[in-house]
C-alpha cells in the first residue's frame, strides 16, 4: 500500500542472482506495449496491459486465474500508445483506469466488475493510462490527453461507494 514498488525480501542477492532461471512464461495474446509493474498479493500477480486488459496470474505456475477487458471504443485517442501503466489494490478489489476514461473496480478473486464510473468523455480527448493510487480509503486517479487540449485534473473517489469526493484541476480554466 506504500506504492514504492519495493520488496524487503532478501532471498535474491548479488551472490545468487546468476543462478535464477525462468520457471514459466505467460502469453497474454495482446499486442502492444506493457508499461505496468505487476502487483503480487498472496502469490497472485495482478497485471495491467494494453487495450484495457487486466489479468490475475498464479505466481507459482503462470496459470491465468482471470482476465478482464473493457473493449476500447472507436475514436479513443492516446498519444503514446494504448497502454495501461498499472493497477491498484485495496482490500479485495483491483482498481484500473481505462483508455476511455473509466475507473473500474474488479473483484480480486474473480475479475468481475464490482463497479465502474466514467471519469471524463474520451470523445473530447480524455484518456486515463496511469495507475490509480489508494490513499486513506480514497482512489486518486488522473487523466491524460494534454496533447488534445484537454483540461487536466486529479480526482478522488470513495473506495466503497464510487462517489467522487473531489476534483483538482491541474490546468486552469480561462480567467482562473
Amino acid at each position: 500500500y506504500s506504492g514504492r514498488r519495493h520488496s524487503p525480501l532478501t532471498q535474491i542477492t548479488t551472490d545468487n542472482a546468476g543462478q535464477l532461471a525462468a520457471q514459466w512464461t505467460f502469453q497474454t495474446g495482446v499486442a502492444g506495449k506493457f508499461e505496468a509493474t505487476p502487483i503480487v498479493v498472496d502469490g497472485v500477480l495482478y497485471v495491467g496491459g494494453p487495450m484495457n486488459n487486466a489479468w490475475a496470474i498464479d505466481g507459482r505456475t503462470g496459470r491465468q486465474i482471470w482476465r478482464y477487458q473493457l473493449p476500447v471504443p472507436d475514436g479513443v485517442r492516446a498519444c503514446c500508445g494504448m497502454v495501461n501503466r498499472g493497477l491498484a489494490i485495496y482490500g479485495d478489489r483491483v482498481f484500473m483506469a481505462t483508455l476511455d476514461a473509466y475507473l473500474v473496480a474488479l473483484d480480486m478473486k474473480t475479475g468481475k466488475v464490482v463497479w465502474e464510473t466514467q471519469i471524463a468523455d474520451y470523445k473530447m480527448g480524455y484518456a486515463s493510462t496511469g495507475a490509480p493510487l489508494i490513499v486513506n480509503d480514497k482512489i486518486i486517479t488522473g487523466i491524460a490527453g494534454g496533447e488534445f487540449a484537454i483540461r487536466g485534473f486529479l480526482d478522488a473517489y470513495d473506495v466503497n461507494t464510487v462517489k467522487q469526493l473531489w476534483r483538482f484541476w491541474t490546468v486552469p480554466a480561462p480567467g482562473e
